[in-house]
């Protein structure tokens, strides 16, 4: 079944990428410097970076992890910063020296920070200076030797880079106080690293490029190894997708969504690098006015974003005021795509949102709507170049046309397996080659796949995934809970948001007591929404909490609703 797709590929797009130009990241980033040389690569706060200056300040960074730092071939770094400048220059310079990029949500607490650097073992840290009190709790725990700390305008020139970093720590009091004896500035990491020699440490293909955690199909936190062939074979497919609309080195792309995140790091920060084009940063794209005033000020031909941002952009009363005749189309991920969403913004625009379909554990793209006008809304589209994908039912066998069944995704782009984890990488590639997704969905007329239900206990808020586990787990610490069962449900804003189920143990234990807690555990995002005191939870016969009939129980009565 999973040949159905190839007879209804769009014109001028290949079935399979050209397995003999896979590389690693950093040769590639070689061959667009020397091709789109004195291109903007990167903006940000209205400053840039070239390619040429890109590729000068990421090998005095990699000089400097090299010669100061001392870090080896294989060892792993954490970059922990919003989108800002550095963000490209600390990455590249960490690929030049061969490390392991882990990235980690800025918003993480210090809980969520340490569990993170612990099961990767990172040696060395680029943070903002907005977190670094939080890794000033767990530094000694964490086994981190190298810090290096950032502020918002570092790469930004003189005198904006004062003015912004002066404003930021001294009259918005948002840089906390902190005291983490030897950390190394930014740009005296870059002075350090451009006094040194250094060449590029040769990265193969099989090689590890990332630690990209996420929960996977279940459970904690866990790293995704994604070599350097996963996420080369993911931006060589993508490209190849979307070449009949994109003019090497002439698009500029807007990148709301943060780096850190799989989809804008393939997509925006390393597929559109390599492609020639310009990424517009954005650094808090929750401000949405702020967002829209930009957006006003600037010739963009592309948008990554996700369904939440979407839909919180043309509800916003300027956005009509925008110029569109540029844009050619946007693309969206992370979370469904709402088809009252899709319509309205092809209604504002002119142009259409294409949605696509990914995981961590696949570098992200498994699959995305043709950009040709044929695309089909509230489906997840066509697999992409090189990529199989079957439907399978519980034992394993594949199920007939139109049948519902897990998805399974077979490609190049499919991660190597969980870090130091090799019991939970058999449950998802049982046979070393195809992905269980935990995903549930049905082949449609025309090769076209649609998702109908999840597997898997995960629940998807904007985008980012949230594992049961970890919510109760952590609401569980909290004295006054005896039990707690936490699921997804229905969110206009978000898709989905948290609710906890929680019995009692101390009677006085009110919602607000458990929201105040959550948020000194859990990123916001993680947070529960809505909180329902039970005195009992269902149980199977061996006593394991069931989330199924709490979640299925929520359903029902929105659709009442």
């Amino acid at each position: 079944m999973e040949k159905i797709w190839l007879k209804n590929y769009p014109k001028g797009v290949n079935h399979e990428i050209n397995a003999e130009e896979i590389v690693s990241i950093t040769d590639l980033m070689k061959k667009s410097v020397k091709k789109f040389n004195n291109n903007i690569a990167y903006e940000n706060f209205g400053a840039t970076l070239t390619f040429s200056e890109l590729d000068k300040l990421s090998n005095d960074f990699a000089s400097f992890l090299a010669n100061v730092a001392y870090l080896e071939k294989g060892d792993r770094i954490a970059l922990q910063m919003p989108n800002l400048l550095q963000y490209p220059v600390a990455l590249f310079g960490a690929l030049k020296a061969g490390l392991v990029v882990v990235n980690t949500n800025p918003l993480y607490t210090k809980t969520e920070m340490l569990h993170q650097f612990k099961d990767s073992d990172v040696k060395a840290i680029v943070i903002l200076d907005h977190f670094t009190d939080k890794l000033e709790e767990i530094l000694e725990e964490s086994g981190i030797k190298t810090v290096v700390e950032t502020g918002v305008g570092d790469l930004l020139g003189w005198p904006k880079s004062w003015l912004i970093n002066g404003i930021l720590k001294y009259a918005k009091k948002m840089v906390p106080t902190h005291n983490i004896p030897k950390t190394f500035k930014f740009r005296d990491a870059l002075s350090y690293g451009s006094a040194r020699k250094f060449s590029t440490v040769k990265s193969e293909p099989d090689d590890l490029a990332f630690l990209q955690y996420t929960g996977g199909t279940t459970g904690v936190a866990k790293g995704a190894e994604l070599t350097h062939r996963n996420v080369v074979s993911n931006m060589f497919q993508m490209m190849e997708w979307m070449k009949p609309r994109l003019i090497p080195g002439e698009e500029t792309i807007l990148t709301p969504l943060p780096l850190y995140h799989i989809f804008s790091l393939t997509v925006n920060c390393l597929g559109f690098m390599y492609f020639g084009g310009k990424n517009l940063l954005i650094t808090n794209p929750r401000d949405i006015p702020k967002f829209v005033k930009l957006m006003k000020s600037k010739h963009f031909t592309l948008m990554s974003g996700v369904n939440t941002l979407y839909n919180a952009l043309i509800n916003n009363p300027d956005f009509k005021d925008i110029d569109f005749s540029s844009l050619k189309l946007s693309v969206a991920g992370g979370m469904a795509l709402q088809k009252a969403v899709s319509v309205e913004w092809l209604e504002l625009t002119g142009t259409p949102i294409i949605e696509g379909y990914g995981l961590t554990e696949t570098s992200p793209i498994t699959s995305a709507n043709p950009i040709d006008g044929t695309d089909r809304i509230g489906t997840i589209g066509l697999p992409m170049p090189s990529t199989d994908i079957k439907l399978i039912d519980d034992d394993g066998n594949e199920v007939e046309f139109g049948e519902r069944g897990e998805i399974c995704v077979k490609g190049p782009q499919v991660m190597r397996g969980y870090w130091k984890r090799p019991e939970e990488t058999k449950k998802v590639l049982p046979d070393g080659e195809w992905l269980r997704t935990g995903d549930i969905a049905i082949a449609l007329e025309g090769g076209f796949f649609k998702i109908v239900d999840r597997k898997k206990d995960m629940i998807l808020v904007s985008g980012f995934n949230v594992y049961p586990n970890e919510v109760e787990d952590a609401i569980a610490l909290h004295p006054g809970v005896l039990e707690v069962a936490a699921v997804g449900v229905p969110s206009q804003r978000s898709g989905e948001a948290v609710k906890i189920f929680v019995v009692k143990k101390d009677q006085n234990l009110t919602k607000e007591d458990l929201k105040a807690f959550a948020k000194t555990h859990l990123t916001g995002y993680k947070t529960p929404d809505f909180i329902e005191f039970r005195d009992e939870l269902p149980k199977s016969n061996v006593g394991k909490i069931l989330r199924r009939p709490l979640r299925e129980e929520e359903l029902k009565k929105r659709k009442e609703d």
